[in-house]
C-alpha cells in the first residue's frame, strides 16, 4: 500500500475518533473538572502506552536533542494545547468548539512553511479553501448555546498549538519510532498536568463515578488519547505536514454523523454539501502528496 494512502487511513481513523470525543467529553465534563479530567486522561493512556512499549522492547531517547523534542512535544502539544481544548469546550459549546478548532490546519501549513520548509503550493491552498469553506457549511456561522470570549480564546490557543505539534512529530518522527514519542511525551504531560491538579484540588475528590463515567474516561484515555495519538503522529510521520493536518476537518464531520447514528440529530442537505467540499479538498491535497 502507498504510504499516503496508508497515511490518510490513520489520519481519518485519529479524526474519527476525535469526531465523537466532543460528545464523550462534553458528558464527563459535567462531573469531573477541566484540568483533572485530562489528567486522569493521560494517567489512563500512559498504563495503555506502556504496556505495549514494554511488548515492543521500546526504549528511550538516549540524545539530549531527542528529550527536549519529546518535552516540547509533551507539554506544548498534551498538556498546553488539550488543556486549552477541555477548558475551552467548558466554557464555550461544541458548535463553536469545532469552528475554532478547524483553523488547526491553516496554522500546521504555516508551521510546516517555516520550521519544514515544506512548499506552499496552490494545491494546498486549494485544499485548505475548499475543506474550510466545508466545516463553515456544516457547521454554520451563526453559533447556539452559551459562548465565553474566555473560552472561544482558549480554544484558539488550542488549534495553534495542536498544529505547532503536528510539526515537530514530523520533525521527530526523523530521528526516533512514533510509539516512543508518543508513549515517552504522555509520560511527560502527565508529570506536567499533576502540578496543575492544584488548581482543581478537591475535583477528583469530589466525582460523582457511574458507569458513564467511567466508560467516558477510559474511552477518552485509551481510545482518543493512546490510540488516536498514535494513529495521528504516524500519519503525519508519513505524508507532508501540510497535507496531513487537513485531515483534521473530518472531526466536525465525523462527529456530525456520531451524532446521527447515536443521538438520532437530523442531518440536512448543508452536511452533506460541507461534507462533498471537506472530502474535495482532502482528495486535491493528497493527489497532489502522490505527485510530489
Amino acid at each position: 500500500m502507498k504510504q499516503p494512502v496508508l497515511a490518510s487511513i490513520y489520519l481519518s481513523l485519529a479524526a474519527g475518533i476525535w469526531g465523537g470525543m466532543y460528545v464523550v467529553s462534553k458528558y464527563v465534563l459535567d462531573y469531573i473538572p477541566p484540568l483533572t479530567l485530562v489528567w486522569l486522561r493521560y494517567g489512563v493512556a500512559l498504563i495503555a502506552l506502556v504496556l505495549i512499549a514494554a511488548m515492543k522492547r521500546e526504549r528511550p531517547p538516549t540524545r539530549g536533542r531527542d528529550w527536549l523534542m519529546v518535552i516540547a512535544i509533551g507539554l506544548i502539544g498534551y498538556v498546553i494545547s488539550i488543556s486549552l481544548q477541555f477548558v475551552g469546550t467548558k466554557w464555550s459549546n461544541a458548535h463553536t468548539a469545532s469552528l475554532i478548532t478547524a483553523s488547526t490546519p491553516a496554522f500546521v501549513v504555516l508551521f510546516a512553511r517555516w520550521l519544514l520548509g515544506e512548499a506552499l503550493t496552490w494545491r494546498k491552498l486549494v485544499a485548505l479553501v475548499l475543506a474550510a469553506a466545508g466545516v463553515i457549511v456544516i457547521v454554520g456561522l451563526g453559533g447556539s448555546g452559551e459562548s465565553t470570549l474566555a473560552g472561544n480564546m482558549a480554544l484558539v490557543g488550542a488549534a495553534v498549538t495542536w498544529a505547532l505539534l503536528s510539526v515537530l512529530v514530523k520533525m521527530a518522527s526523523a530521528r526516533m519510532s512514533v510509539l516512543s514519542i508518543t508513549t515517552f511525551a504522555i509520560l511527560v504531560a502527565f508529570v506536567g498536568m499533576t502540578p496543575m491538579l492544584m488548581v482543581e484540588r478537591p475535583g477528583l475528590t469530589a466525582v460523582q463515578w457511574n458507569a458513564p463515567v467511567a466508560m467516558g474516561v477510559l474511552y477518552l484515555g485509551i481510545v482518543s488519547t493512546a490510540g488516536a495519538f498514535f494513529l495521528w503522529n504516524k500519519g503525519m510521520e508519513m505524508i507532508d505536514a501540510g497535507i496531513g493536518s487537513l485531515f483534521f476537518f473530518f472531526q466536525p464531520l465525523i462527529g456530525s454523523l456520531f451524532g446521527w447514528l447515536f443521538l438520532h440529530e437530523r442531518l440536512d442537505a448543508s452536511f452533506w454539501a460541507g461534507g462533498a467540499l471537506i472530502v474535495a479538498g482532502v482528495a486535491v491535497a493528497v493527489r497532489s502528496g502522490q505527485s510530489a
